[in-house]
């Protein structure tokens, strides 16, 4: 699971090793079979016309853009435990809460929808600690009342329901 402060990025141990599984095998078993892939479509003459040169290339780039992005999450990265059960709010943990307006709730993982990913146990939505929702909440206790701008301009009030660590 991850977490994001001052661009930190928090990781369980189990989180931090697929990641950098995942890395491993793009710059090598990944890298090389792309690069196959080009060559064969390269061969096949005018590259002007040649679709399975042009998706090899696209598919290529999308591949290097992982690659960067995991490898600046590992270099972010901090090794750590997941967040104590005391009823603040911080990343790495499912938060309630609820609507003063219309008197709904939410739930969702305060975190990161990468790590969320690699972890079976969210089912819930995802925000981050740097969305409005999130920085607003972040450090506060459950039974709080929150204030926070949508990305629209509204203002919106929360109430904290519950705090609690992803299981």
């Amino acid at each position: 699971m991850t977490t994001t402060n001052d661009n930190v990025a928090w990781l369980t141990q189990q989180a931090f090793d697929q990641v950098k599984a995942e890395l491993d095998q793009l710059t090598t078993e990944g890298r090389s079979e792309i690069a196959k892939r080009i060559e064969a479509a390269r061969a096949e003459g005018d590259l002007s016309e040649n679709g399975g040169y042009h998706a090899a290339k696209e598919e290529q780039g999308k591949m290097e853009a992982r690659i960067r992005q995991l490898q600046e999450l590992l270099h972010r990265a901090k090794v750590g435990e997941r967040p104590p059960d005391d009823g603040v709010v911080e990343p790495g943990m499912v938060v309630t809460v609820r609507f003063v307006a219309d008197g709904e709730t939410e739930t969702f993982l305060l975190g990161s929808r990468e790590m969320a990913s690699l972890n079976a146990a969210v089912d819930h939505e995802v925000y981050s600690a740097n969305s409005p929702l999130g920085s607003a909440i972040n450090g506060r206790s459950a039974g709080d009342a929150v204030s926070f701008e949508t990305p629209t301009g509204r203002t919106m009030e929360v109430e904290i329901v519950e705090a609690k660590p992803l299981a």
